[in-house]
């Protein structure tokens, strides 16, 4: 008999107002207890670059504009806001009871720092070319421009304007992104990088933070300063780190977990069968890639990398290592998406033969300079922590042997892993994924762009891709720009950077207890519209 550890007993005994001897308790906590596929290594949103970062930030902070329980955007400390008529000056009001967790109240004034902040090169956020969009933001990035030229600014306290350099259509949706989150200016003053910890933090949506206890869990606890308050019906959530799918799995099973973010692919049947509606599957704006460091000598060579692309069997990726939770991916912007007249660039052997293709790359390893029979290529491929990128990792690596390619594999856990391709550490070939942050072609193409340095782990330089990109940004006119963006997308697949494999769809374990959960594209899930039954 498995014995349940002491955390899940006094969750339990909490849940049936139990305490020690039956005794009922003053008060009963509602706490929700909360997978999360990884660690964040920063709960700065100016510095987060994951999605399991962004889980706990949605909670934690709110920005002008904020995910509803569908993942849509809806006014969040901007009550509402008007746009110009050329489509480039946003003017945000914001809500007069907007306050941080300490009272202060929430000030245009702190949208300004904020956005300044992240901007600033002495921030290093990775994540800082999202918001290239408002005027001066990438010459104040690469210090060519001072922060206080970026275009923000403080009309009143309750009045942000925001200039962009061009109209750009998802700019409101853009704005839902965890770099878009306000910091506190004079806790971050105060305690410079130690302003996170959570003795420091000042945040300003509808829960403040708790404790941060590293390979353990994050406690977060209503903010009872937060204007909508008295909507939250949970007490604390609790994020756990949940790499070994499996092990979640079996944590829900026993009542541990109120939910994950995650499953084991490869038990995909065995979970429909024994939980059924609480396996939540739904599709899932993102593309599940391996990236190429173009830097080392053989993935220089496009011919290389194009043949690793052709053998892979996309088809049994999806079907049989993934349990038909992903779809095939044959381009890199996953199909569906908005503003994208005419749909992605796909590979354009996507409709041959697995005969044909194999045989086309084997000349293309064959020219240059490798093969079976030849030189053999030696790659390693890093993956993070999942029973899944595990396997797709093997499965990769089986299907490149007919190439002549002998492979390694190395595992790191998440937070490491996206550190050393962020921070261009050394790697041939490693596991990533993307969920869109907008639903905007824009929003994967950007991610190659020469100088994307946080994101563009696979080195690329390309000056034509470079300008198209630019073009697109200043191109008004929908049906022009998706032309555009188009021509960047069939660079891409002609060079491949990145491996696109799998098109993404969320895989979520949730409890019957758990009330209020809506699948959603974004795969956003606030725990401010949840509540436990």
């Amino acid at each position: 008999m498995r014995l349940m550890p002491l955390l899940a007993l006094s969750c339990a005994l909490a849940a049936t107002g139990l305490g020690p001897l039956g005794a009922a308790p003053a008060t009963t906590e509602s706490v929700y207890h909360r997978g999360n596929s990884g660690e964040p290594e920063t709960l700065d949103p100016h510095k987060t670059s994951t999605v399991p970062e962004s889980n706990v930030l949605r909670d934690l902070f709110e920005g002008l504009v904020a995910h509803d329980a569908r993942g849509e955007p809806v006014p969040g400390v901007a009550q509402s806001w008007t746009i110009s008529p050329d489509g480039k000056v946003y003017t945000f009001k914001l809500r007069a009871d907007a306050k941080w967790s300490n009272g202060d109240a929430v000030t245009a004034e702190d949208f300004a720092f904020s956005f300044r902040r992240l901007q600033d090169p002495a921030t290093a956020g990775k994540y800082a070319a999202v918001l290239y969009p408002v005027k001066n933001a990438e010459k104040v990035n690469k210090g060519q421009l001072p922060p206080a030229e970026l275009g923000v600014r403080a009309v009143d306290p309750l009045t942000f304007e925001v200039t962009l350099e061009a109209p750009t259509p998802y700019f409101i949706q853009l704005l839902t992104h965890s770099t878009g989150l306000p910091v506190h200016p004079a806790s971050v003053q105060k305690f410079g990088k130690d302003w996170v910890k959570a003795e420091n933090i000042v945040s300003n949506g509808p829960y403040r933070l708790k404790e941060f206890v590293p390979s353990s869990h994050i406690r977060l606890e209503r903010n009872p300063a937060f204007h909508a308050a008295a909507t939250v019906k949970i007490d604390a959530v609790q994020f756990y780190p949940t790499e070994d799918r499996s092990a979640a799995l079996r944590r829900f099973q026993a009542g541990e977990l109120q939910s994950n973010d995650d499953v084991p692919a490869d038990q995909i049947g065995f979970i429909r069968k024994t939980l059924g509606k609480q396996l939540h599957l739904a599709p899932y704006l993102g593309t599940y890639y391996f990236s190429f460091n173009t830097k080392k000598a053989a993935l220089a060579d496009v011919r290389v990398r194009q043949a690793l692309s052709m053998v892979v069997d996309r088809e049994f990726l999806a079907e049989d290592i993934w349990g038909g939770t992903m779809v095939p991916g044959y381009s890199f912007v996953p199909p569906g998406i908005a503003n994208y007249a005419g749909g992605p660039a796909y590979a354009t052997w996507k409709d041959q033969t697995p005969i044909e293709r194999e045989e086309a790359a084997i000349k293309l390893m064959k020219a240059a300079g490798y093969g079976p029979g030849g030189k053999p290529l030696k790659l390693e491929i890093r993956y993070n922590t999942s029973e899944n990128h595990k396997k797709t990792s093997i499965a990769l690596a089986d299907m490149w042997k007919p190439l002549g390619v002998e492979v390694s594999l190395v595992n790191t856990d998440l937070k490491t892993h996206y550190a050393l391709l962020r921070d261009r550490g050394d790697y041939d070939v490693a596991r990533a994924g993307w969920i869109a942050d907008y639903p905007d072609p824009q929003n994967f193409l950007f991610l190659v762009q020469s100088d994307n340095v946080g994101l563009n782990y696979a080195r690329y330089e390309n000056p034509e891709y470079d300008a198209l990109m630019k073009a697109a940004a200043a191109e008004v006119d929908l049906d022009k720009r998706a032309a555009i963006l188009k021509q960047a997308e069939t660079i891409f697949m002609r060079d491949l950077p990145f491996v696109p494999l799998l098109y993404y769809a969320s895989k979520n374990l949730v409890s019957d207890r758990l009330v209020g959960w809506e699948d959603n594209l974004r795969d956003a899930h606030p725990t401010r519209y949840l509540s436990l039954k």
